[in-house]
């Protein structure tokens, strides 16, 4: 009984049980419980840029061979970009054939303030800069904000900087791996909090939102919630058939991140974590360096599946009929608009905002629609992304011969 007490996955679990419950009677609770999950990402979220940095660093460095990490580079967004064209098919399909829109009407949920909102973010955004942005002006500068892609680009030069100083930069190298693991034992003293995290997380949810709000909207949350399942279970397990390691495994593997995923609804709550995981899965340290931080803008899966069938569903409830050529032009434009979703605060909005806004087709009010039940739908985005960037990890070390099966 004390050994299960003690185990993280059970306290994560009764946590967010009980997160419910409070969040369900206590709405007073509501703006504490935000705070507190608030913090809780916040004491992740420190230890990403220093984690990423010296994780590319090392593993370049004990590389000492540009061109192999051009190569994982170069695999990995392949990978992404066939993947996630996969998961913007089935979004497409399911919604189609279970039509979550026929039915709901879109008057009384329009709330202007927040559309006008996402109606400007979307107008300023531009793609192209998307990519020049990955270059940082200030190194200090995008550690402090905590930009994933401008301090991947940074390790990755300084670690190619590293690595050309042969046994001179040894003594750096060395001092890189102290630290490192200082910061992977300071993450497991932030992880025994997590059962707290995930409980104000998920009260802040509830007494914010009620169930209620999910009664007239329930067919949209249950056609994504079993589109991202057949994703995993289906297009994901197939993948881990063909490089033949078990996805029950895995999925075993990472239970605690998945768990604190669901609580917090931020998928950036598990990425250090995930990074430790996966070397202790069997992926190298180089090859998780660069494919985990990476996917977290290229690799969104579950932010895929949805931003896909939202645009369907808008264009049942709008009675908008899109034909096989529109759905095909609404696949061209989302493989290019999910790939800056994690670049901006209210992301998946924005991106699906500037995609009405290229269509010209389905009112861009439709927006505001989701928003009653979109924080309810971003744990299933975020448990799906995590996942999914797990297992590209899996792949890409596999291929390069940089796996090792856990003994």
């Amino acid at each position: 009984m004390k050994k299960l007490l003690t185990n993280l996955t059970f306290q994560v679990l009764v946590a967010i049980a009980l997160g419910i419950i409070v969040g369900y009677y206590f709405k007073s609770f509501g703006p504490t419980a935000d705070l507190i999950s608030k913090k809780f990402i916040d004491l992740i979220t420190m230890l990403i840029a220093p984690i990423i940095f010296l994780t590319i660093v090392l593993g370049i460095a004990g590389m000492s061979d540009m061109k192999k990490v051009g190569r994982v580079g170069g695999k990995a967004l392949l990978y992404f970009e066939v993947v996630t064209s996969f998961a913007l098919i089935i979004g497409i399909v399911v919604a189609n054939i279970l039509r979550p829109g026929d039915g709901v009407s879109a008057h009384g949920h329009v709330d202007e303030a927040k559309l006008a909102t996402y109606q400007k973010a979307a107008g300023e955004m531009k793609w192209g800069e998307f990519f020049a942005h990955i270059i940082p002006n200030n190194v200090f500068d995008a550690f402090t904000r905590g930009d994933i892609l401008q301090v991947l680009f940074f390790a990755i030069l300084f670690g190619f900087g590293l690595s050309k100083m042969g046994s001179v930069g040894q003594s750096l190298i060395g001092t890189f791996d102290k630290l490192l693991k200082v910061f992977f034992n300071i993450m497991k003293v932030v992880m025994r909090l997590a059962p707290i995290g995930a409980f104000a997380g998920m009260a802040f949810t509830i007494s914010k939102y009620g169930v209620q709000t999910l009664k007239p909207m329930a067919k949209m949350m249950g056609s994504v919630y079993l589109t991202m399942f057949l994703f995993v279970f289906v297009v994901l397990n197939i993948i881990c058939m063909i490089w033949k390691f078990s996805l029950w495994k895995y999925l075993k593997h990472i239970k605690e991140e998945i768990l604190i995923v669901l609580g917090t609804s931020s998928s950036e709550s598990a990425l250090p974590a995930m990074m430790e995981k996966m070397e202790k899965f069997g992926c190298s340290k180089s090859v998780v360096g660069l494919v985990i931080p990476t996917g977290y803008s290229f690799n969104l899966d579950g932010t895929t599946i949805y931003l896909s069938m939202a645009v369907i569903f808008l264009s049942q409830v709008f009675h908008v009929p899109l034909s096989l050529g529109q759905q095909l032009t609404i696949i061209g434009i989302m493989m290019l608009t999910s790939k800056g979703a994690a670049a901006v605060t209210g992301g998946g909005f924005i991106v699906l905002t500037s995609t009405l806004t290229a269509m010209k087709i389905i009112p861009i009010e439709g927006v505001a629609i989701l928003f009653g039940i979109d924080r309810f739908m971003s744990e299933a985005r975020a448990i799906t992304n995590v996942i999914g960037n797990g297992i590209a990890t899996i792949v890409i070390a596999k291929s390069e011969g940089e796996f090792v099966e856990p003994g």
